[in-house]
């Protein structure tokens, strides 16, 4: 009874529903009637309505041939219930979301269909460079997952990581934006960051100081985040899947272990650093990099959700992004690397564009490479995708000046250690040097045919 009475709604004052059910319905019955002036011409018994419909119109003093009337009758029919079609979902789209009754509608319907059948896709990494891929492959897919290292330490996330105790939310934060199929507005409020007045005026509101030591620098996302996973009993996993739902992503954002883990680095002078902040901002060159549990006695384990994508992938794509601090780190827990090896899929490291200061000081790609190996297993993955691109000279030098450089695209040495070199311009050119998030996913869908 409560299912019939909810059904009767439908047909409440002010639904803007029966208008048009009622414009179809007619649609429908002059079609018929159509329908049946012509089966009669052609001695097809219709049924008994449609009959008497046609009586009428034959005796009717018209000057106009059966079969003509029929098809006019069947056209205009046709019509009418299209338009009362079109006109009823308009206004149940415009209901929920006024956006979409313009027209909208079919499109949206139309894409989300397609990304849904696209192909299953794992990335794996952190920071800018994961976020810039992922805008690209979104529009080829749905099917994305992205596993996100949680070693971060610096920033709005290592405050919020000391502070509340939980996993750091800034490069999850980052994928989750970039795979928004959110409004703009929605996009924007995620990634804005509180500034204090006296350093930037832009952010300045009448009335007030500044945002002080308490919300300076975080990211909004980041303590939404963090909000959220205090409303799910601190399970982190939770709270990046709800505020997934909030921006309706496309695809899925993991991390790759929700064990609280620190990074510690041996650098090539024998001394030892602590945290990714440290390591990224130390001058030193990196020699090896390990990955320990914060908690005495507790085993980093992979999350289980970020294995079976891995098992389930089409392709797995190892960066773009820091080697040392965004690729290794996720590696570097337990069952990841394991879980790669074992598939029989593609699977593609994206090089850097330019070298890092502290990290990658005169790498060429394939010594990108060679650190992989060393940290995990030989041919973990078989492609390799190097940039061949060269930037604007003005740009080069601006980079020379913090000490990073082109990284050389060595492709006879990348052969020679058995892999498939990827070659091609991937550059996106601005105030900074980065990879094209277009090029980059175009050339990823190519080798998937």
């Amino acid at each position: 009874m409560s299912r019939l009475n909810s059904n009767l709604k439908w047909f409440y004052p002010g639904m803007y529903v029966k208008r048009y059910a009622a414009l179809a319905f007619i649609g429908v019955f002059i079609f018929l009637i159509g329908v049946g002036v012509i089966n009669q011409i052609h001695r097809v018994k219709p049924p008994l309505a449609v009959r008497a419909a046609t009586w009428v119109i034959s005796h009717a003093d018209a000057d106009i041939h059966p079969g003509t009337l029929g098809l006019l009758l069947t056209i205009i029919g046709a019509l009418i219930c299209l338009l009362g079609i079109g006109k009823l979902i308009s206004s149940l789209t415009s209901a929920v979301d006024p956006e979409m009754s313009s027209g909208g509608l079919v499109e949206v319907i139309y894409n989300r269909r397609r990304l849904s059948q696209g192909k299953r896709i794992v990335v794996i990494g952190g920071g800018t460079g994961l976020s810039t891929l992922l805008r690209g492959l979104k529009r080829y897919t749905s099917n994305i997952t992205a596993i996100v290292t949680v070693a971060d330490d610096g920033g709005s996330s290592g405050k919020i990581r000391k502070q509340l105790n939980i996993l750091p939310p800034g490069d999850i934060r980052s994928c989750l934006v970039a795979l928004a199929d959110a409004e703009p507005q929605m996009t924007q409020l995620f990634q804005y960051r509180f500034r204090n007045s006296s350093t930037n005026s832009s952010d300045f509101r009448p009335g007030s100081e500044g945002y002080g030591e308490g919300l300076r620098d975080h990211a909004f996302g980041n303590l939404l985040i963090a909000a959220m996973c205090a409303v799910c009993g601190g399970d982190f996993e939770q709270a990046v899947l709800q505020t997934s739902r909030v921006l309706n992503i496309r695809g899925r954002v993991l991390p790759s272990t929700v064990t609280p883990v620190i990074l510690h680095a041996e650098m090539q002078d024998g001394s030892y650093i602590d945290g990714e902040t440290a390591i990224a901002d130390s001058p030193l060159p990196i020699k090896k990099i390990y990955l320990q549990s914060i908690e005495p006695g507790v085993t980093i384990t992979a999350v289980e959700d970020a294995l079976e994508a891995i098992r389930m992938a089409d392709i797995i794509l190892l960066g773009p992004g820091s080697v040392f601090t965004s690729i290794l780190p996720n590696l570097l827990v337990p069952g990841i690397s394991e879980a790669i090896q074992r598939t029989k899929v593609r699977k593609v490291y994206i090089c850097n564009v330019m070298t890092q200061h502290g990290e990658t000081d005169n790498y060429t790609a394939s010594d990108h490479v060679q650190v992989l190996e060393e940290h995990t297993v030989p041919k973990l993955f078989d492609y390799v995708m190097v940039n061949t691109g060269i930037p604007d000279a003005q740009l080069l030098e601006k980079y020379s000046r913090t000490q990073a450089r082109l990284v050389e695209p060595d492709i006879d040495r990348l052969k020679a250690r058995g892999y498939k070199p990827i070659t091609g311009d991937f550059i996106h050119e601005s105030d900074v040097v980065r990879h094209d998030a277009g090029l980059l996913a175009r050339a990823i869908i190519k080798m998937l045919g």
